[in-house]
Order: C-alpha cells, then sequence, then structure tokens
C-alpha cells in the first residue's frame, strides 16, 4: 500500500459545495443555474474517477485540513470500498441533475435555485462520507446529509409534505445522537478512531461493552439504512419530488446508511470481533427480517411510489445481511449490491416521475395501457424490476448470488431461502405492474407519448448500465473489483487486524 498526500479527495468534496453558492447566486437566471449544476457534476466524477486508477493498484490518496475536535481533524482518504460509494454517487448526480432539470421544468416547481443548491451539498457530503477516514468525519458529513436533505423533502411547502419532513428529521437527528454518543466512546477507547481494514476495537474493552457499542451504532446508522423497525421515514418522505426520491433512495441518504453499516462492521470493529461477540446472527436476522416483512409490505400498496419505498427497505437489507454474514463473498455481495441497487433503483423512481410528469397518475391501478403510449418509460421499468429480483444478466443477480455463496460459507443455508423468498416476493409486486401497462387497457397498438428527453434519456441511460453491470461487473468504474478488493481487505492476516487496539 502506497500513501500519497493529494488534494483531490478534498477538491471532490469542495466542488459541488462551490457550486452550491453559484446556484443561489444565480437564483434569477435559471440556465445559468442549471449550467452549474451539470458543470459540477461533470467535474466532480472526473476527480473520483481519476483517482480510480491508482487506488485499484493500490494507492491511498489522503488529504488532511481542519481539526474537528482536539486530535480529529477533517481527514479524507481512498479505498476500495469508499471509492464504491463515491463512484456511484458522482456518476448518478450527472444522471439525476439532467433528469431534475427536464422534471422541474415540465412540473413548474418554485424554489428551484434552493432545490440545486440543496441536491449539491446531499452530493458532497456523500463524497465526504465516502472517502472519510475516521469517525469524527464521518459523522461530520453524515449528519450535513441529514439537515441538506430536509429541505428536498418538504419541498412542496405542503402539509403532507412537511409532515413528511418533521418525521424524517425526528428519526435521523435522533439516531445521530445515538451515533455520536457511540462515536465518542469509540474514541475513548481507540484514540483518533481511524477506519482500519479489520477493525480497531478488538481488545480495548470488555465482551459486554463492546456489544452494546455495536447496538448503539447500528441504531445510529440502522435508521438511514431503514432495517425495522428504524424505517418509518422513508416510506413518509415519498411526499418529496421523484428526483429527490430517486436521491433518498438510490445515490446518498439510505446508500450513507447501508454504506455505514459496512464501514463500523469491517473496519471499526471488525467482522472477526463482530462473530465473537455474537452479534453478526442478531444483526443477519434483523437484516432477514425486514427483507421479507418489507416485500409483504410493498404487495400491498397501490400507490407507485409507496411500494417502491418498502422494496427499497427490502433491497437495503441485502446490504446490511452480507456484512453481518461475515465471509469474503458475502461482502463482496454486500458492497457491489450498493453500486447495483443504485442504479436500478434510481431507473424505478425515474420512472414512477416520468409517469407522473407525462399523466399525474400516482396509483398501479390507473397505469392501464401506459406501456404501448411510454414505451421506454416501462421498458426502463421492467429491466430495474428484473434487475432487483435478482434474474440472470442484471446486476442484482450477480450481488444475490454472491449473499447466497457467501451464506452457504458462512454455514447459514437459511439465508439462501430467505434470498430465494424474496426474489418471489419481487415478481410478486414489481410485475402486476409491467402486465398492468403493456396488456391491460384498451388494447390499442404502441405509440411514442413519452414526456421530454430530458426525462426520458436519463432512466434509458440507467436501464442500459444496470445491464452492464450484470454482463460485465467491471465495465467502465471496476465496480466488482473494488467490492472484492475491499472484501479481502477485511481478512488480510497479521497485526492489521488489531489496529488500535491490542487482543
Amino acid at each position: 500500500m502506497e500513501i500519497i498526500a493529494n488534494h483531490r479527495p478534498l477538491v471532490a468534496v469542495a466542488v459541488s459545495l462551490v457550486a452550491a453558492v453559484a446556484i443561489l447566486l444565480s437564483r434569477r437566471h435559471p440556465n445559468l443555474r442549471e449550467s452549474w449544476t451539470l458543470v459540477a457534476a461533470v467535474t466532480k466524477l472526473a476527480i473520483v474517477v481519476s483517482m480510480l486508477p491508482g487506488v485499484l493498484e493500490g494507492i491511498v490518496y489522503e488529504s488532511r485540513s481542519l481539526e474537528i475536535l482536539p486530535g480529529w481533524s477533517l481527514h479524507l482518504k481512498t479505498d476500495p470500498f469508499g471509492m464504491v460509494f463515491a463512484l456511484l454517487a458522482a456518476s448518478l448526480w450527472i444522471v439525476t441533475s439532467l433528469y431534475s432539470i427536464g422534471y422541474m421544468r415540465a412540473g413548474g416547481y418554485t424554489h428551484q435555485a434552493g432545490y440545486f443548491a440543496s441536491f449539491a451539498v446531499c452530493v458532497s457530503s456523500a463524497i465526504g462520507i465516502a472517502f472519510a477516514a475516521n469517525l469524527a468525519t464521518f459523522f461530520l458529513f453524515y449528519e450535513i446529509l441529514t439537515i441538506a436533505t430536509y429541505p428536498l423533502v418538504v419541498h412542496r411547502r405542503n402539509d403532507e409534505a412537511i409532515g413528511g419532513g418533521r418525521k424524517y428529521l425526528a428519526y435521523t437527528l435522533i439516531a445521530g445522537q445515538v451515533l455520536l454518543v457511540a462515536i465518542l466512546w469509540a474514541a475513548r477507547l481507540s484514540p483518533g478512531a481511524s477506519f482500519s481494514p479489520g477493525g480497531f476495537l478488538a481488545g480495548t474493552a470488555s465482551p459486554t461493552s463492546l456489544r452494546v457499542l455495536f447496538v448503539m451504532f447500528m441504531i445510529g446508522i440502522g435508521v438511514k439504512a431503514a432495517i425495522m423497525p428504524l424505517h418509518g421515514w422513508l416510506p413518509a418522505a415519498m411526499v418529496a419530488p421523484t428526483p429527490v426520491s430517486a436521491l433518498l433512495h438510490a445515490v446518498a441518504v439510505v446508500k450513507a446508511g447501508t454504506f455505514g453499516c459496512v464501514r463500523i462492521i469491517g473496519f471499526v470493529f471488525g467482522v472477526d470481533l463482530v462473530a465473537e461477540l455474537g452479534m453478526g446472527t442478531v444483526l443477519a436476522t434483523f437484516a432477514a427480517f425486514t427483507i421479507v416483512i418489507a416485500s409483504l409490505r410493498a404487495l400491498g400498496e397501490d400507490h407507485l411510489k409507496r411500494r417502491l419505498a418498502y422494496s427499497t427497505v427490502s433491497q437495503l437489507s441485502y446490504i446490511v445481511l452480507g456484512a453481518a454474514l461475515g465471509s469474503v463473498t458475502a461482502i463482496v455481495g454486500a458492497i457491489f449490491h450498493i453500486a447495483a441497487h443504485g442504479f436500478m433503483k434510481i431507473t424505478l423512481f425515474f420512472c414512477a416521475g416520468s409517469i407522473y410528469t407525462k399523466t399525474h397518475k400516482e396509483y398501479i391501478r390507473d397505469l392501464k395501457g401506459l406501456g404501448r403510449t411510454m414505451p421506454v418509460t416501462f421498458g426502463a421499468f421492467t429491466i430495474g424490476a428484473l434487475g432487483l429480483a435478482g434474474m440472470p444478466l442484471m446486476a442484482g443477480f450477480l450481488s444475490k448470488w454472491n449473499l447466497g455463496l457467501g451464506a452457504l460459507e458462512s454455514g447459514q443455508p437459511v439465508v439462501v431461502f430467505v434470498l430465494v423468498l424474496s426474489g418471489l416476493l419481487n415478481f410478486a409486486y414489481f410485475f402486476p405492474i409491467v402486465h398492468t401497462a403493456f396488456f391491460d387497457g384498451d388494447g390499442r397498438g404502441f405509440r411514442f407519448d413519452e414526456a421530454s428527453p430530458l426525462i426520458w434519456a436519463p432512466l434509458a441511460l440507467t436501464a442500459v448500465f444496470s445491464i452492464v453491470l450484470g454482463v460485465a461487473p467491471n465495465y467502465g468504474f471496476h465496480f466488482y473489483e473494488l467490492a472484492q478488493q475491499a472484501a479481502a481487505s477485511l481478512f488480510a492476516p497479521g497485526p492489521i487486524m488489531l489496529a488500535g487496539g491490542g487482543s
């Protein structure tokens, strides 16, 4: 491993913060405001991608600045795991920006400068979370993400939106305080609390204390990861405009939660210590419960975005489950699913927004025949649904295949049953939508009557990439290779397993 002092991680975070200021200053000039958004998005992705070859070769780019607390600086560095999240957030910000421009124009929304500025801050926070080198830096960006998302959730400014926003803040801010206490406790046990593959808490406290600390971390992180019963804010937040729902579910908020779960398990406690404490089995049980119950809950939802919300609750727990199982293959599946789910789920939410923009229909019962007039939208929806159900040649198949193999490696064959059951439930709640759109209605033939190209082109692109990730998972951003490297690092032999504390 070679460590290189470099400002690129910091610049990758800062570029969208600068853009947020420029967007607010350009509030009276829509074209300029949207140009700042796109320029910042492309620049951010270029910076992140420029570090990818080095990270794949074992180089760590590191930047330090600004002391947050005594002995704790704002410390950013790259590693394969962080690169997965950073590449996902940076790439999807570009397509979401294009989509948002088309969506906000078509809907005639007000307060667009605040909308795009908040969006930029959220993505900046996501990159900060991805590149955080210690718990203090992680917490700083984690909480900025919470605050920056609130204006987006309440963007419509009606009673329903304000109610959903209050629920979102209640859940996430309370969880944030639990996380803060856990971080301060961990820092007392191991000063600096810097992330290390294999963890740094082994031997620093009694098993009972470490179990309590682990539970506090999982509560603090588990709200954004939507682990049941901590998920209630997510369906309520569906009152937000559809691009915000896409941000919540695919790009930043819930991904920050699941990313945090894996980061805490693998880089704070270590998978071996989690297993020794017996907490892996407990967390895996909660994750399996969430996968099944959220899928059943989705079956009962006629509102399209709420059905997609409960699908997200279920799918996120695949990532938590893989980390809890604690085998190399399961963790590879969990990390790869962060990227795979991002592209598949953003496709589905983009489709929901396309439908609403064109027809103002939100309920599944009203979608009869729309597949024949909006073939790109519903074709992309079908691809995303197939992927989330785990069909071969789709991105979701590869992650779930690894999770199943990892479960067998861990001696947990019951998990395979949970994965199969979940796949069947995915078919049960997704494909009535596809059938209704293509085969119900007046029987008229196909005709092209889509929303604007700024809306249907991004969803077509993310749908195509959902297939590409299933067929060639290392194409472009090397998501699968990064997942393999990150998982392998957690099981490296030698003293790295005890970094930060003796055994």
